[in-house]
């Protein structure tokens, strides 16, 4: 397929879309009033705010950890947050705090450029010394984004102008010109920064580096392995033993596989698919949809989770999808949902929007509690005290069951969990010249314009909980455009109505699309069919083999002891059980649980010894009913086991 880029689908900017309730508008309200402030409180006391200041005393940490150099980045994810927030909600006060800090990183930028509180300040002769490990460029492309994010929302130019110096100063040193390295982000991030600031500002010098970094990546002699021998450093000590891990390990268009540090492969993933739309480059285009299908056939847990291993953050081998040992970050599954929406739009197919939904409300949601100021770095899908084997990044309580932390030692995930959620506008809606893609679901209403004719649409639902959503028309004259309603993967029958009448239409490439003449007042109707359903693993998961998860629309949902009692691996769900779904307008405000009857088989008593044949154990089946809620409000409650995927009999 041949991707034309003026017909290509574009992103509604979030200033278009005001959410006017339901589940997206409950989390925004809680990001703004409790996430945006924590984070910041932890920017302020961990250190990270006054190291702007770029104080010569600054003392050094004991330990110097790699993770001091990407600090930038907290406060990159931070102010794109912010800025997000004032789209829909002006807070002086949030816009002043952000502005004094704004303030600060202006005055830290060097003569040249550079900006970079650890390597402008506490070790200048180390700049650009180790691409591979140090996250310069990584940091640059965070603050980048929350540049462009804060001018788009502020019209406030400073931010903007500091963060395309230091572009600027990356373009003037890098690259394939007499004078320049041929080096690329370690941890990619800047490819998809780069193209946002080319789209703010249309330079297209950019929008060119970004495709720089992109075909430069796993060349031979291969840059990383020259800059260590630079550094006297012997290439084979590489910690990580193998450039999958960075995504360098071959050519990028040579690439026929997700590997690697998952957060980093999707970053890269997302700018690749930039590059791809806006070059019009046919060969990137289909790298693109080869390393998609590869991540989502054969890499994805259920919740939209991506990475098993502890290890390396990330990738292992194909269906290697371990449960009580998930690592499934929250920025992975973040990463995930920008990947899935850029595929969209170079690739127009609901396949990725499902991909995005899957992710946004499950493993994204998890990533902070609902009160909105603690956090989970990874989200296993089976909790139990005493196994989970991440307790230096984890939530690992004194009773050693698995909690969200107010805060991490390595916390890439608090600031990026507040930005999705306060962009998550923009996530609603694409159009071309004639036609509006509805992806998500959520009371909203949004401005539009098709033929130089301004059109309102509203929606009207209580998704994800029902699968009737409503929308109304509002347009002062007649119009003609395309409504291209998304019916999800998981959806199987549906029904549609404009003004009352039955539109007996077949989806096409995940899309119902309703061509007319609208006018004001016009109503649509879609039902979409909503059953519990029991979800079979690949045989190939050998973790998940004789068990079933429990997803209801795109919300995956699990076992807790609070609700089932203790030993959840001995549960199981009978195959003729009656599954119900209800709502339970008092838990977390109002959230759809999932009952049924389900079988206990524990022995009523043991010998005593670790094992024991089976002919002296007398078990004994007791059946119950079993609540399920929605995975991503685990860990709410009082603390216990939980489970994703439970057995079936």
């Amino acid at each position: 397929m041949v991707i034309e880029v003026s017909s290509s689908p574009k992103p509604v900017y979030l200033d278009h879309v005001e959410l006017t309730g339901g589940l997206w508008q409950e989390r925004q309200a809680t990001n703004r009033s409790r996430t945006i402030p924590a984070i910041h409180h932890q920017l302020e006391t961990t250190g990270r705010l006054d190291a702007w200041r770029m104080d010569p005393n600054r003392e050094r940490p004991k330990h110097r950890s790699v993770i001091y150099m990407f600090w930038d980045s907290d406060t990159g994810k931070w102010l794109e947050a912010v800025a997000y927030s004032l789209h829909t909600h002006p807070d002086p006060e949030l816009e002043k705090q952000a502005d004094g800090i704004i303030s600060l990183i202006e005055k830290a930028q060097k003569p040249d450029g550079y900006l970079n509180t650890w390597f402008g300040n506490l070790e200048p002769e180390n700049r650009w010394r180790n691409l591979r490990d140090w996250h310069e460029m990584y940091n640059a492309g965070h603050l980048i984004e929350g540049a462009v994010a804060y001018y788009k929302a502020t019209g406030k130019r400073t931010i903007l102008d500091v963060l395309s110096r230091f572009a600027d100063h990356i373009d003037s040193r890098f690259g394939p010109g007499d004078g320049q390295k041929r080096g690329y982000p370690g941890h990619p991030e800047l490819e998809l920064a780069l193209v946002k600031l080319y789209r703010e500002t249309g330079d297209a010098r950019y929008l060119n580096l970004s495709k720089y970094f992109i075909d430069e990546r796993g060349q031979e002699p291969n840059y990383f392995d020259i800059e260590s021998r630079e550094r006297g450093e012997d290439p084979a000590d590489f910690w990580a033993q193998t450039y999958r891990y960075c995504q360098a390990h071959k050519p990028i268009r040579e690439q026929t596989e997700a590997t690697g540090h998952a957060v980093r492969a999707c970053y890269l993933y997302a700018g690749i698919a930039d590059v791809a739309l806006e070059t019009q480059d046919q060969e990137l285009v289909e790298v693109s949809r080869r390393l998609w299908d590869d991540l989502t056939s054969h890499q994805m847990y259920i919740t939209g989770g991506l990475g098993p291993a502890h290890s390396n953050e990330g990738f292992t081998f194909a269906y290697d999808l371990p449960n009580e040992t998930a690592y499934a970050e929250t920025c992975a599954a973040i990463s995930l949902a920008f990947c899935a929406h850029r595929m969209f739009h170079l690739d127009p197919n609901g396949r990725y929007i499902d991909v995005m939904e899957r992710a946004l409300y499950n493993n994204v949601l998890s990533g902070a509690s609902y009160e909105g100021d603690h956090f989970f770095y990874a989200n296993p899908l089976t909790s139990y005290p005493n196994v989970n084997p991440y307790e230096h990044w984890s939530g690992i309580t004194s009773d050693r069951h698995y909690r969200r932390q107010a805060w991490y030692f390595c916390p890439c995930c608090p600031p990026n969990w507040a930005r999705i959620v306060a962009s998550i506008g923009g996530y609603f809606y694409s159009t071309t010249a004639d036609r509006l893609y509805v992806h998500l679901y959520n009371r909203n209403q949004a401005d539009f314009a098709f033929g130089g004719k301004a059109v309102r649409l509203e929606q009207q639902t209580d998704y994800p909980w029902d699968g009737t959503v409503q929308f109304s028309v509002g347009a002062e004259t007649p119009v003609e455009f395309e409504l291209a309603l998304r019916i999800p993967g998981w959806c199987r029958s549906f029904t549609l109505e404009v003004n009352g009448v039955p539109q007996p239409i077949t989806p096409v490439n995940g899309y119902a699309v309703i061509a007319r003449r609208w006018e004001n007042g016009d109503r649509v109707k879609l039902v979409l069919d909503m059953p519990v359903e029991r979800v079979a693993p690949h045989p190939e998961i050998r973790e998940d083999a004789g068990h079933i998860a429990l997803q209801r629309g795109p919300v995956v949902y699990c076992l807790e002891e609070v609700d089932n009692g203790p030993r959840l691996a001995n549960i199981a769900i009978p195959s003729e059980s009656q599954l119900q779904a209800s709502f339970d307008a008092d838990l977390f405000g109002g959230v759809s649980i999932i009952t049924g009857d389900a079988v206990r088989a524990e022995p009523s008593s043991w010998p005593g010894e670790l094992y024991q044949p089976l002919s002296v154990v007398q078990y004994s089946r007791s059946p119950f009913r079993f609540k399920a809620i929605p995975y991503y409000l685990w860990a709410n409650r009082e603390p216990g086991e939980m489970r994703v995927w439970i057995r079936e009999w």
